[in-house]
């Protein structure tokens, strides 16, 4: 496993849109255990394919508390197939806007579709952090950011302080 550089705010290919997977291969399976490398060294708790260069629909994920055992999971090719009318806020964060938190509404459950890690299809349903964490991945496979559903403002200046975090590192 390698770890892999994380793009960060206003990289444009953060803005570009995944490809589907044709296979899960030895490759691929290369490619997600890199990024969940990356991930945990980061340190986070969900990484999509595109926030390292890779513009592919693949998202690795742990979100195990500080004390639980890690529980690395892989998602390829994911599709959202139900979402409930019911929404939550939650605080988010994002390893390609770092240092930026700022609260999103999404829907509170959903059911999802995708291959895991050995190329099988589940569908299983997903509340709570999981629900939250899937939705803010798959929107990077569709070039979206947290960022993009804030104000404006709000975004800009987001952008802004990452910027300037960079020329100061």
């Amino acid at each position: 496993m390698a770890l892999r550089e994380i793009l960060v705010v206003p990289d444009p290919v953060l803005k570009r849109v995944s490809q589907p997977v044709e296979k899960v291969d030895d490759a691929l399976r290369a490619l997600m255990d890199d990024m969940l490398e990356t991930m945990y060294e980061a340190p986070g708790i969900g990484l999509a394919a595109i926030q390292v260069g890779v513009a592919k629909r693949v998202i690795v994920m742990d979100i195990a508390g500080p004390d639980e055992e890690k529980a690395p999971r892989f998602f390829v090719n994911p599709e959202i197939l139900w979402t409930s009318e019911e929404t939550l806020p939650y605080e988010e964060g994002c390893l390609s806007i770092p240092d930026i938190f700022d609260e999103v509404e999404r829907p509170a459950r959903v059911k999802l579709k995708y291959l895991n890690y050995s190329g099988e299809e589940v569908v299983e349903d997903a509340e709570g952090l999981f629900a939250v964490c899937i939705q803010h991945e798959m929107d990077h496979l569709e070039g979206v950011l947290f960022i993009d559903y804030l104000s404006r403002l709000k975004r800009d200046r987001a952008v802004a302080k990452v910027k300037k975090q960079a020329r100061a590192a």
